[in-house]
């Protein structure tokens, strides 16, 4: 990760561009919500960096700036957005099709959505078997079309004159698949991509086009993207962060707030079942079954993480965890997810608890994207590279380095996400031990 104590961070001087590959329902309401913030139409809710404070020193200091006072962090002024899609609509069109914000909001936005338009995707339907679109790259070999993604990140850059670029894929769910032989290095990564490896996903192709240029590259779907050892061969190589897997927004979210509950109570569970109802372009994907077992793995993890079963057998040896989402067209972006968790208590005594989530996906989703090219950009300007585990509190599936478990408790990874930019700064970490009050 390049971590290190009280590093001099370059200053976030300049145009920073933040590259989509995915122009849907969540880069669109992103992008319309950093311009509506913009012109003080809306406020940032849910964005660490632009709402967030951190505490410094003891609690009797009351030293608690803004985040954004505390780090060099990018200007919402000074964003620049591109990226690319299937579907040629500008970003305008695409938002009024998502159907996530009003017309009348989008509306007053039209004239900076309608000017970005979609770059040709890089898209093979063997990955992501519900969707079709005409505006794709053609190219010999997926070396050919990464090469092509290269050279629009050096166009955009250029004529956007950014001085620094971040990616954040908000791309769909590819069908599920396990690394391979042409996943183990760099050297085969490469040699598959000349001869159009069929393990190689479109996903991948876009990873290693930003990883190669040096530009940060962010993983928000269940894909394994960045989580494979040639691409992270190669963010060392170029000193890139990488960062994923699976924006953590909607059920995910409340399962790692109330299973850390349950196991720090020593609160037995029997059964964890989990369904969701949504219709959106996300939704019609996981429709397909490929597609959703891609998801489905990366939804279950984070209880046995959490739960330690080897740790506490009598509590959470055998507990039955299913995972449904129905494709739902009529909720549209409102995705609605339901929980019934039966869990023990003293002397085994039953007990449940219920959970009606009525979420907006994309509205969670957006702060998310935000937050990460903000911090995937301070990253790269403080040295770090490779995976930045200190960024897991977004992710539903935490990239960690390989044979190292990853933390899912929500509260955990937000100490370590306060804590790393703590040691960036050279304070003192907080460990809420609290001892020197009392001394």
């Amino acid at each position: 990760m390049g971590l290190k104590k009280g590093v001099e961070v370059k200053p976030a001087s300049g145009k920073l561009g933040v590259l989509l590959p995915g122009m849907g329902a969540v880069a669109t309401t992103f992008v319309a919500g950093v311009e509506a913030v913009k012109r003080g139409l809306a406020r940032p809710i849910g964005s660490m960096c632009e709402m967030g404070t951190i505490r410094l020193g003891k609690r009797t200091d009351n030293n608690v700036p803004r985040l954004r006072d505390y780090v060099s962090l990018a200007a919402l002024d000074d964003l620049r957005f591109a990226g690319w899609d299937i579907f040629p609509e500008d970003m305008y069109q695409a938002a009024v099709k998502a159907g996530v914000l009003e017309r009348s909001l989008l509306d007053q936005l039209k004239a900076p959505l309608q000017a970005i338009r979609p770059m040709p995707a890089v898209f093979e339907q063997a990955w992501v078997k519900k969707l079709s679109g005409s505006n794709v790259k053609r190219g010999a070999s997926k070396m050919e079309l990464a090469e092509q993604l290269m050279a629009d990140i050096a166009r955009f850059q250029k004529e956007s004159g950014c001085d620094r670029l971040v990616t954040v894929w908000c791309g769909s769910t590819e069908i599920y698949r396990e690394p391979v032989e042409v996943h183990s290095s760099l050297a085969r990564f490469e040699a598959g991509l000349r001869a159009s490896d069929d393990n190689i996903a479109p996903s991948q192709v876009y990873a290693y086009a930003a990883v190669k240029l040096g530009v940060p590259f962010a993983n928000g779907a269940p894909n394994l993207t960045t989580d494979v050892p040639a691409i992270q061969e190669l963010a060392r190589a170029t000193s890139t962060p990488i960062a994923g897997k699976d924006f953590k927004t909607g059920q995910t979210l409340i399962k790692t707030v109330l299973a850390p509950m349950l196991k720090a109570r020593l609160l037995g569970l029997d059964g964890w079942y989990s369904t969701n109802i949504l219709g959106n372009r996300d939704g019609e994907v996981l429709d397909d079954p490929e597609s959703f077992k891609t998801k489905e793995v990366s939804k279950l993890g984070a209880l046995e993480h959490i739960l330690q079963p080897d740790k506490y057998p009598d509590l959470y040896r055998d507990f039955h965890h299913v995972v449904r989402i129905n494709y739902y067209p009529p909720r549209g972006d409102n995705k609605e997810g339901w929980d019934n968790i039966d869990i023990r208590g003293w002397l085994g005594y039953p007990m449940q608890i219920k959970v009606n989530f009525l979420c907006r996906d994309s509205i969670l989703a957006a702060p998310i994207v935000l937050d990460l090219a903000l911090f995937m950009d301070f990253a790269h300007r403080a040295g770090m590279s490779g995976i930045q585990e200190w960024l897991s509190f977004y992710f539903k599936s935490p990239m960690t380095k390989p044979g190292l478990y990853p933390e899912h408790d929500l509260f955990i990874q937000l100490m370590k996400l306060n804590n790393t930019l703590r040691y960036t700064r050279g304070d003192e970490l907080i460990t809420h031990l609290g001892a020197e009050y009392y001394d």
